[in-house]
């Protein structure tokens, strides 16, 4: 096959957009039938490949081709989860004649690049990489074929192949004017960058980064000597990397030297992007952090049938189509739960990563005050949790099963399985309230409620992430008051709890089933604030603007 050799977009690039961009990360959300993601990160990033193509940008796309994605979520016997590998094969990937090398712990690893041409599922050209190929020993082929590896040493070859891999396909393409680093997980690109120029401001001039998260746990750290054993500064010489990096102790962190090799970086969210700079500034030689809010895709996820009946101010239709895509929903609950939702009920979901902060049971933390909530034969409550934990998270994983014992042989409480991208469009739609609960200030945008708003879902959350950009109570969402974040986890989980349940009880079901007039003005209001602000259009003409041109 001839080489698939330049960026070949479909269309002329818009002028405002000439700069060539390569998107790194690990994960992309682009289309159900392509399991290459686990959350956020990758909804996130799918949706900025769809904009890149919409605006014609002249973007591409680097991400890996995992054999087995994340993961299958199935359920045991006792419905409680179960974690399936399975692998996977994509026939509309084609080989794209670019197959480079890189050296992982001093041996050869091959790496081939698979390409998604932008007509499949409209989005910029992306390569995805893998080494899954014979020249390979089995070992090295085992690299690309688990997302978020347990294994430290599978996680630092697996940015390897990302980082110095990609940038190498980059090459064969013809090179990249910026690199644009989603998350660190693509670090030894910097050190590939610097081996090719020997110069600090030649590698900053060529690269951006985006750090997603507050979380300890998502700024990774390894052993320096470790990651030198593993070829992961591309052969430059430890005290070469600890004078460039800055980096002097035994524990080598990711997000700082990303930080300190990139000419800017940008936070998620007005609110992480203070949070970044708080966390981070003290340290001597990082880049400016600047706020970039996330953003989705309004073509990708949108109902354009609610799109229509909004612009035309049309209640009618607005209610009819609310209740069909309830009804959507509802078949998935009959089918997966054997429980039969109705439509005319309240319905509250809850969905998303099942990360401790998230707080996917603060529902629950007075049993006998959510049960009574749920069955007010007055004003009945229909409650839906779904998402994946991290499969070796085994905290996270008891939490999903305690849900799903709560909810056996109740007829209006549901946990859905297999929360990717499909599932996730049908639970927006189909929902009334989309409830997000994370402790503040430790979600760095949660872009779930923006689809959820553009679908007539309304946000009923904590002040966190995109949310303090957006939200006004009672106009167009429901919000939590913010808890001292100075208690301890647990009193600000008691404040947060009882605010939720307040006014859970005391404004939203007395409005959904009393003030029917009003609940649609909250929900048209949500609906027309969402858009533009949090379109994805929106935040790729920003990251040319703020970061790309900068």
């Amino acid at each position: 096959m001839t080489q698939y050799n330049r960026w070949s977009h479909p269309h002329d690039i818009d002028k405002r957009y000439t700069k060539k961009v390569a998107y790194f990360s690990m994960e992309f959300a682009i289309h159900q039938a392509l399991k290459t993601y686990s959350g956020g990160l990758g909804f996130l990033a799918g949706s900025h490949m769809r904009s890149a193509f919409d605006l014609h940008q002249d973007m591409i796309g680097i991400g890996m081709l995992w054999k087995f994605g994340y993961y299958d979520q199935e359920r045991n016997e006792d419905q409680t989860m179960r974690v399936l590998f399975q692998e996977k094969y994509y026939t509309y990937l084609e080989y794209s004649g670019i197959t480079v090398r890189v050296d992982i712990n001093n041996h050869p690893v091959v790496v081939k690049a698979m390409v998604l041409k932008p007509e499949i599922f409209g989005t910029v050209p992306m390569y995805f990489l893998t080494t899954e190929v014979p020249e390979n020993d089995h070992l090295a082929q085992t690299i690309t074929q688990r997302l978020y590896d347990p294994e430290p040493m599978a996680r630092i070859a697996q940015s390897i192949v990302l980082g110095i891999g990609g940038a190498k396909v980059v090459e064969a393409l013809g090179g990249a004017d910026i690199h644009h680093m989603n998350e660190g997980h693509a670090l030894p690109l910097a050190f590939y960058l610097y081996h090719k120029y020997r110069n600090v401001d030649q590698v900053r001039q060529r690269m951006v980064f985006t750090t997603h998260t507050p979380e300890k746990a998502g700024n990774e750290e390894h052993d320096i000597h470790l990651l030198e054993r593993m070829g992961f500064f591309n052969e430059i010489p430890l005290e070469e990397v600890r004078n460039i990096t800055g980096m002097h102790a035994l524990m080598f962190n990711h997000t700082l030297a990303a930080l300190r090799l990139s000419k800017v970086s940008n936070g998620v969210s007005k609110l992480h992007g203070e949070v970044a700079r708080e966390m981070w500034y003290d340290n001597e030689g990082v880049c400016e952090i600047k706020s970039i809010t996330n953003a989705q895709n309004v073509p990708y996820w949108m109902d354009e049938t609610m799109q229509k009946a909004l612009e035309k101010d049309d209640n009618a239709e607005l209610k009819r189509r609310k209740a069909e895509m309830k009804k959507q929903l509802f078949k998935l609950v009959a089918n997966q739960a054997g429980k039969l939702f109705r439509p005319d009920v309240l319905t509250i979901v809850w969905a998303r990563r099942f990360a401790a902060y998230k707080r996917a049971d603060l529902l629950l933390r007075d049993i006998d005050r959510f049960f009574r909530l749920i069955h007010n034969p007055e004003f009945p409550v229909q409650v839906i949790w779904a998402g994946k934990p991290y499969p070796f998270d085994h905290g996270a994983v008891q939490i999903f099963n305690k849900l799903v014992k709560v909810a056996y042989k109740r007829d209006n409480v549901a946990v859905l399985t297999g929360y990717e991208l499909e599932l996730s469009r049908d639970l927006k739609q189909g929902s009334d309230i989309w409830l997000n609960t994370p402790r503040r200030p430790r979600e760095a945008s949660g872009t779930s409620g923006m689809t959820a708003a553009m679908n007539g879902s309304v946000n009923f959350s904590i002040q966190d992430g995109w949310i303090p950009e957006f939200a006004r109570h009672g106009e167009n969402s429901f919000i939590i008051p913010i808890a001292d974040v100075t208690l301890p986890d647990h009193i600000q989980d008691d404040a947060d709890y009882e605010n939720m349940m307040r006014i859970l009880e005391q404004e939203i079901v007395p409005t959904y089933y009393k003030n029917r007039d009003r609940w649609m003005e909250i929900m048209k209001q949500s609906m027309r604030d969402v858009i533009p602000a949090f379109d994805a259009d929106r935040m790729a003409h920003e990251y040319y603007e703020k970061m790309y041109n900068y």
